[in-house]
Protein backbone atom coordinates (compact mmCIF):
# COMPACT_ATOMS: atom_id res chain seq x y z
CA UNK A 1 0.00 0.00 0.00
CA UNK A 2 2.70 2.34 0.83
CA UNK A 3 4.52 1.21 -2.71
CA UNK A 4 1.76 2.29 -4.76
CA UNK A 5 1.17 5.56 -3.20
CA UNK A 6 4.88 6.56 -3.22
CA UNK A 7 4.29 5.24 -7.11
CA UNK A 8 1.60 7.45 -7.58
CA UNK A 9 3.96 10.35 -5.97
CA UNK A 10 6.74 10.25 -7.97
CA UNK A 11 6.16 8.47 -11.50
CA UNK A 12 3.92 11.76 -12.44
CA UNK A 13 7.22 13.72 -11.26
CA UNK A 14 9.99 11.74 -12.59
CA UNK A 15 9.53 9.55 -14.84
CA UNK A 16 13.41 8.45 -15.42
CA UNK A 17 13.51 6.85 -12.16
CA UNK A 18 11.21 3.95 -13.33
CA UNK A 19 14.21 1.76 -14.54
CA UNK A 20 12.15 -1.54 -15.79
CA UNK A 21 14.19 -2.91 -18.69
CA UNK A 22 17.27 -1.49 -20.82
CA UNK A 23 18.39 -1.86 -24.36
CA UNK A 24 21.14 -4.07 -24.71
CA UNK A 25 23.27 -4.41 -28.14
CA UNK A 26 23.45 -8.26 -28.46
CA UNK A 27 25.19 -8.41 -32.13
CA UNK A 28 28.80 -6.68 -32.74
CA UNK A 29 29.58 -3.83 -34.36
CA UNK A 30 30.16 -5.02 -38.22
CA UNK A 31 33.40 -2.87 -40.11
CA UNK A 32 32.62 -2.05 -43.75
CA UNK A 33 35.46 -2.12 -46.36
CA UNK A 34 37.35 0.98 -45.61
CA UNK A 35 36.52 1.28 -42.28
CA UNK A 36 39.29 1.25 -39.66
CA UNK A 37 40.79 -2.23 -39.13
CA UNK A 38 39.41 -3.58 -42.00
CA UNK A 39 41.41 -5.19 -44.79
CA UNK A 40 41.88 -3.46 -48.06
CA UNK A 41 40.44 -5.85 -51.20
CA UNK A 42 42.38 -6.76 -54.22
CA UNK A 43 41.64 -4.78 -57.15
CA UNK A 44 41.87 -1.24 -57.82
CA UNK A 45 43.10 -0.89 -53.99
CA UNK A 46 45.96 -3.05 -54.13
CA UNK A 47 47.59 -0.89 -56.94
CA UNK A 48 47.42 1.95 -55.12
CA UNK A 49 50.88 4.05 -54.49
CA UNK A 50 49.83 5.06 -51.11
CA UNK A 51 49.28 1.11 -49.63
CA UNK A 52 52.87 0.21 -51.87
CA UNK A 53 54.31 3.09 -50.42
CA UNK A 54 53.44 1.97 -46.52
CA UNK A 55 53.78 -1.40 -47.37
CA UNK A 56 57.36 -0.99 -48.33
CA UNK A 57 58.12 1.14 -45.26
CA UNK A 58 56.71 -1.77 -43.23
CA UNK A 59 59.02 -4.01 -44.40
CA UNK A 60 61.97 -1.96 -44.48
CA UNK A 61 60.93 -1.70 -40.49
CA UNK A 62 60.96 -5.34 -39.97
CA UNK A 63 64.34 -5.96 -42.00
CA UNK A 64 65.90 -3.29 -39.85
CA UNK A 65 64.17 -4.59 -36.41
CA UNK A 66 65.46 -8.20 -37.52
CA UNK A 67 68.92 -6.95 -38.55
CA UNK A 68 69.32 -5.13 -35.43
CA UNK A 69 68.27 -8.57 -33.14
CA UNK A 70 70.71 -10.61 -35.11
CA UNK A 71 73.54 -7.99 -34.61
CA UNK A 72 72.75 -8.69 -30.81
CA UNK A 73 72.88 -12.04 -31.42
CA UNK A 74 76.08 -12.46 -33.35
CA UNK A 75 77.84 -10.28 -30.30
CA UNK A 76 76.21 -12.72 -27.49
CA UNK A 77 77.51 -15.55 -29.81
CA UNK A 78 81.60 -13.90 -30.05
CA UNK A 79 80.93 -13.06 -25.96
CA UNK A 80 80.01 -17.20 -25.25
CA UNK A 81 82.99 -18.56 -27.46
CA UNK A 82 84.96 -15.87 -25.95
CA UNK A 83 84.36 -17.06 -22.25
CA UNK A 84 84.53 -21.02 -23.44
CA UNK A 85 87.69 -19.91 -24.54
CA UNK A 86 88.64 -18.52 -21.48
CA UNK A 87 87.48 -21.66 -19.28
CA UNK A 88 89.06 -24.28 -21.47
CA UNK A 89 92.55 -21.98 -20.94
CA UNK A 90 91.90 -21.91 -17.27
CA UNK A 91 91.01 -25.82 -17.85
CA UNK A 92 94.47 -26.48 -19.43
CA UNK A 93 96.44 -24.19 -16.45
CA UNK A 94 94.97 -26.73 -13.46
CA UNK A 95 95.72 -29.71 -15.60
CA UNK A 96 98.67 -29.04 -16.17
CA UNK A 97 99.18 -27.84 -12.49
CA UNK A 98 98.03 -31.11 -11.07
CA UNK A 99 100.37 -32.98 -13.91
CA UNK A 100 103.53 -31.27 -12.93
CA UNK A 101 103.06 -32.04 -9.32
Amino acid sequence: MIRQSFLKIVKPTAPYLKLTHRNIASTAARMAEGDTGAPKSGGAAQGDAFSKREAANEDFYVRQKEMEKLQTLKKKIEEHKNHLEELEKHVDETMQQENKK
